[in-house]
């Protein structure tokens, strides 16, 4: 009452002040569906980066540092997707981990359109469809997640997670409520529309191929097959679930967070895969000049001297692990200046020599051989300096029609149906990462792969795959099934977690790196609030859907 009071009386000044808080903090009927919208779109989007990054460096396509995995991946590791999922608290515009959750704002929008005479069908059934997709991420990477108990927080202060199985039916339900939502082709009603532009047509492709995702993921192939039988899924690069980034780079920045990061004055801080850039050189792989994006020519250790300050690994005795295996240690040549797997060392002035992203997906730069001139040059300019190549306005890749045709090959009855949809995947790969060529207008694409170089390489991966056996042809596939993932690595956790491939991956540095980890531990800030959830004590629990022997026995490579 005495608030109630106080804002009555205060000066029309200060009230129009409080009407600018974000309408997200607001009252059902203060807020903005539009608004809630956005906040649902971008919370999506920085979750997904957040979990890419994560199933990348477990898996090799990017470079994972620290020699323990329990203590590489704390508590605290999902702390920000969570809050992002999940808060009921105030945004700080200042911390995007401080913001109200995606499925909080999800219910506010379900109120609204309960008590409006407004239809908000298509803010609904987009929220949903991420709200489905995102359930099933929490899953596959937390083993639990809230749901039916999220939301009534009179009832339940305190909400229980629900097992894994439970809330992927939950997810498959919201998809049902979202096609159901999406098919009458309702009016966007001024929202912004950030993955497909008010196109209510695709978006019920995506609902289908999420369904495939999780069909693929637990491996129901009936109901897979069912979905592929009515053909209404990302088939095309025109369908690619993708979110676009911009070229800002204040207030705000709208960069890709990869290009953000590598693309300074003061020189590339993100260190890349020496596995991946390694297999990708070694079967001249046409990606790899788009993919990553080189600063100087040859490697300290491999094709250069050894370097005791750039690159310390460079002179340093390769542990009997990896002696044994023949693994790449420390130096991938030709200028491939990364690093390997647990790679712990501290950070060398290597700025302006290790491999920064390239134009595919970050909006980087294409790998032209234009390599750096010396730094202590006073005329020196940072070939990976601001603004440079596509300015950072590359894609963070969600779901792609490549990735739909390895899901097929993964389900085929048999191989040739398995070969033909492995062929598919490469070739949509490589054509859409070469379409992001155009972004870097001052490239010199006399280097590009030629369309017979394109050819051979397809046809010279296929034609291994089709005469390998056991093993061998399951880290053909598993490989490129990898490559193709880069930028958008989600699903090659699960993958690696439900079949052990490749097995062809770099072993930690660490000859005991801890169990490999089969989920994440649960929020720190979420155990803390919440009494009814007590903490993992290891990362051995397997998610519903992982029914592989109990690490360390599995995965073979740890």
């Amino acid at each position: 009452m005495v608030l109630f009071a106080g804002l009555t009386f205060t000066a029309c000044e200060t009230t129009d002040l409080d009407l600018r808080v974000s309408p997200n903090d607001l009252a059902a009927d203060q807020a903005d569906p539009n608004l809630l919208l956005n906040s649902i779109q971008l919370a999506y989007a920085s979750n997904m980066d957040a979990i890419s990054d994560l199933g990348a460096e477990l898996t090799r396509i990017d470079y994972m540092f620290g020699r323990d995995y329990f203590n590489n991946y704390p508590g605290d590791t999902f702390n920000g997707i969570w809050s992002r999922t999940y808060s009921s608290g105030f945004n700080d515009p200042g911390n995007e981990d401080v913001q109200v959750g995606m499925f909080t704002n999800i219910n506010t929008l379900e109120t609204i359109d309960a008590e409006s005479d407004t239809d908000y069908s298509f803010h609904l059934g987009v929220s949903k469809t991420l709200q489905a997709h995102m359930l099933m991420l929490l899953v596959d990477y937390l083993g639990e997640a809230a749901f039916s108990q999220f939301g009534n927080p009179d009832e339940f202060p305190a909400p229980t997670l629900d097992d894994g199985a439970s809330v992927y039916a939950a997810a498959l339900g919201l998809l049902d409520e979202a096609e159901s939502l999406l098919s009458g082709g309702p009016l966007t009603l001024g929202a912004t529309d950030l993955f497909y532009g008010g196109d209510t047509s695709k978006w019920l492709k995506l609902v289908n191929t999420i369904r495939l995702k999780a069909y693929v993921t637990t491996g129901d192939t009936a109901n897979f097959n069912a979905v592929i039988a009515g053909g209404n899924f990302i088939t095309t690069a025109d369908d690619d679930f993708e979110f676009q980034y911009g070229t800002s780079e204040l207030q705000p920045d709208t960069r890709h967070p990869d290009y953000a990061d590598d693309y300074t004055p003061s020189g590339a801080n993100i260190y890349q895969s020496n596995w991946l850039m390694e297999l990708m050189l070694n079967n001249d792989d046409p990606r790899i000049r788009y993919y990553f994006y080189r600063q100087v020519g040859a490697t300290p250790g491999a094709d250069a001297d050894p370097n005791e300050e750039t690159l310390a690994c460079s002179l340093a005795v390769p542990p009997q692990h990896y002696q044994d295996g023949g693994f790449t240690y420390c130096s991938v040549p030709n200028g491939y200046w990364g690093r390997s797997h647990g790679n712990n060392e501290g950070t060398p002035p290597d700025n302006f020599t290790r491999t920064a992203v390239g134009v595919y997906p970050a909006g980087g730069k294409f790998d032209d051989s234009d390599f750096a001139s010396d730094p202590d040059d006073p005329n020196f300019d940072p070939i990976v300096g601001l603004g440079k190549g596509g300015g950072g306005a590359g894609i963070e890749p969600i779901i792609l029609s490549s990735y739909v045709d390895f899901w097929r090959a993964d389900m085929a009855a048999n191989d040739a149906d398995r070969a033909t949809f492995f062929r598919r995947g490469l070739e949509k790969s490589i054509a859409k990462v070469q379409s992001f060529g155009s972004l870097d207008v001052n490239a010199d694409f006399s280097f590009e792969p030629t369309e017979d170089e394109i050819s051979d390489y397809i046809d010279g991966i296929i034609a291994d795959f089709n005469a390998a056996t056991g093993d061998d042809k399951e880290n053909i596939f598993a490989e490129q099934y990898f490559v193709t993932l880069y930028g958008g690595a989600t699903e090659a956790y699960n993958y690696y977690r439900k079949t052990g491939y490749p097995t062809t991956v770099l072993p930690n540095w660490e000859l005991n790196p801890g169990p490999f980890p089969r989920s994440f531990l649960y929020p720190q800030n979420e155990v803390v609030t919440n009494p009814s959830l007590t903490q993992k004590q290891t990362m051995t629990q397997q998610v519903f859907w992982d029914t592989n022997p109990a690490s360390p026995t599995f995965p073979p490579a740890n």
